[in-house]
């Protein structure tokens, strides 16, 4: 990825995820989220992750935010009241914004090693392919090929070994959608 691309699109989500931040309109708020993400995905694009790439425009910029968007609009926000202004949370936020730019310009000073992901060659994906032959032949065939299947192995790997915790996310966003509904539902007495 071209370096100016990279700055465009870090921008973009940078832009976006301050203006989650900045905007009082719940709406709004998740409108500039979107962006964040479509920013975010561009990134993931950049770095020739393609399916997560796709995957960020489906589930987080499509299906999460609808939800979202749901949710406010079920819940009828109206606009933040204006309230006594404390310096506390400021000072409090103030003390993060430096604690978090000390901790950004150690990490930056450090000089890394120039670190390149290894290639991966026949005998790298035929020697992959051993533990699949016998649970997955489609994923240790594209393997013997010399493909690397990622929708494959990212299926595969969700639902073997992360199938416990992928249903009790499932769950968990039934829950708290459900009772969503029931905490906006109007009292009538």
């Amino acid at each position: 990825m071209p370096s100016y691309l990279f700055w465009l699109f870090s921008t973009i989500m940078l832009i976006g995820a301050c203006a989650v931040i900045a905007f009082r309109n719940p709406v709004s708020s998740a409108l500039a989220m979107v962006t964040s993400f479509v920013g975010l995905a561009a990134l993931f694009v950049g770095l020739s992750a393609f399916f997560v790439g796709v995957i960020q425009i489906l589930v987080y910029s499509g299906a999460v935010m609808v939800l979202f968007l749901f949710i406010i609009m079920l819940l009828d926000l109206k606009d933040e009241q204006k309230r006594a202004q404390s310096y506390a949370p400021l000072a409090a936020g103030l003390v993060l914004v430096g604690a978090f730019f000390i901790q950004l310009v150690g990490v930056l000073s450090h000089k890394l090693p120039n670190q390149k992901a290894p290639s991966l060659d026949q005998e790298t994906l035929s020697a992959a392919a051993v533990g699949y032959e016998q649970s997955s032949p489609k994923i240790a065939e594209a393997l013997n090929s010399g493909q690397l299947p990622d929708i494959h192995l990212i299926g595969n790997t969700l639902f073997t070994q992360y199938n416990l915790p992928l249903q009790i996310l499932g769950v968990l966003l039934l829950v708290s959608t459900v009772g969503v509904v029931v905490l906006s539902k109007r009292q009538t007495n």
